[in-house]
């Protein structure tokens, strides 16, 4: 939707230029960061994962995502239309707030982008890779643009009717991609060896290195999302930084408790604190965003192990972080939202009672209700036309030989180098 005004403004467009580059590195600093997690037969094949959703989900959003999520309501508050499909008419010179339209929507699609690559990491060492070339456009069209609509988009039910908050994407976001993430675990099964065999990450410094990275692009992820070079925007920022440090420090807390804080756990409680904090960054106070990481950090460190008591296989702790964290920090916006962030809307501990938490609530299930059922039959409707899951043979040899006919350690596989000598079992990464 381009809204009317006479220009835009210089500070603004600049700022936003800067925070759309930081959210797009968060895409590889996410490749990074699952790369870590997974066992080195298979590294390469959740790089891929990843990085071929930036240009997936870019053709998409440019055909007509964009244009389906922030052009006028069609009706119902479910979908906008087809006016900017293939960004038409959409010139330089057109404008959405203070900065240019064509800006706002690329910054919204580095935001879509982020959120299909977020799925990977629930099914990663045995997703087949073609059928993901295909769940991700098919996805980000059924699931992620409606949603955004819903939220975001002129007229859309949660945000503009019902009057639920969500500064930064804890519903499009989070929520979708952890629900997401639950469905697809239940149709494509766990792992051969889950629950029995150990399956350690392979690289941790990879991991921090990841966990780093996307820190970094969230500052442009949150605090870009004022759409501004303002008061709001600088609030957003120090908001991020402090729930991130809280996150971190709460996981670390509990795994204390059981005797060994350790280096996964510490990027898993700043990436838990920033997945809360991006609904509300915008809308809490600092003592506010402080709770809500400490919040994550400690009920996500516990949420990551219901896999094995609900005997779900969530590979990378899709579902304990984002899926639980969204939840947390959309939720708590009922009781920290502070009007001097909000400009009106208040929480139940700034005196404002249980109604908004009761709108945060209806969106909190409207949202993950569609989205686990949506992804769960298109899961099923793949599994059955083109096979979602890798073959037992695959799965065992590893995805990055038996898909990309690469290694991402030992090069003379292949023959591109001298052959290796052989790594006793006891030590093998994998």
């Amino acid at each position: 939707m381009t809204l009317a005004a006479a220009h835009a403004d210089s500070g603004d467009t600049a700022w936003l230029l800067a925070a759309t580059a930081l959210v797009l590195l968060m895409t590889p600093g996410l490749a990074l960061f699952y790369g870590g997690m997974v066992r080195a037969k298979s590294v390469l094949n959740m790089l891929m994962m990843s990085f071929v959703s930036i240009a997936l989900v870019t053709v998409v959003w440019l055909a007509a995502g964009y244009s389906l999520a922030f052009t006028d309501d069609l009706g119902g508050g479910l979908l906008g239309g087809l006016g900017n499909a293939g960004m038409a008419r959409l010139t330089p010179d057109s404008v959405h707030g203070t900065v240019p339209t064509l800006l706002f929507a690329t910054f919204q699609l580095t935001f879509a982008i982020i959120t299909a690559a977020l799925i990977s990491g629930a099914v990663a060492d045995r997703t087949r890779f073609g059928a993901w070339l295909v769940l991700v456009p098919v996805w980000t069209l059924l699931v992620y643009v409606p949603v955004t609509h819903w939220v975001w988009g002129p007229g859309g039910w949660i945000g503009a009717k019902l009057g639920a908050l969500d500064f930064a994407g804890g519903l499009p976001v989070e929520i979708t991609s952890g629900a997401s993430g639950l469905a697809l675990c239940l149709v494509i099964g766990p792992r051969l060896g889950f629950k029995k065999d150990a399956m350690r990450p392979h690289s941790l410094p990879m991991v921090m290195l990841g966990a780093g990275l996307l820190w970094f692009g969230w500052f442009g992820f949150n605090a870009g999302s004022a759409l501004g070079a303002n008061g709001l925007a600088a609030a957003a920022f120090l908001n991020t930084l402090a729930a991130g440090c809280t996150g971190l420090l709460g996981w670390l807390l509990v795994e204390q408790r059981r005797g060994h804080p350790t280096t996964l756990g510490a990027a898993s409680g700043a990436v838990a604190g920033l997945v809360a904090i991006t609904p509300s960054c915008g809308t809490v106070s600092l003592l506010g965003a402080l709770v809500v990481g400490l919040a994550a950090g400690v009920v996500c460190s516990y949420a990551v192990g219901w896999k094995f008591k609900l005997n779900f296989d969530d590979s990378l702790d899709v579902v304990g972080v984002h899926l639980v964290g969204g939840v947390i920090g959309t939720l708590l916006i009922g009781l920290f939202a502070d009007e001097a962030m909000t400009g009106g809307p208040e929480g139940l501990f700034h005196g404002g009672g249980l109604a908004l938490l009761g709108r945060q609530l209806v969106a909190v299930l409207a949202v993950a209700g569609y989205a686990f059922a949506v992804t769960y039959g298109l899961g099923k409707l793949l599994d059955r036309t083109l096979g979602l899951r890798a073959s037992e043979e695959e799965e065992r040899t590893g995805l990055d030989l038996t898909v990309h006919a690469e290694t991402a350690y030992d090069h003379g596989v292949l023959g591109h180098g001298a052959p290796v000598a052989p790594v006793r079992k006891a030590e093998s990464p994998a």
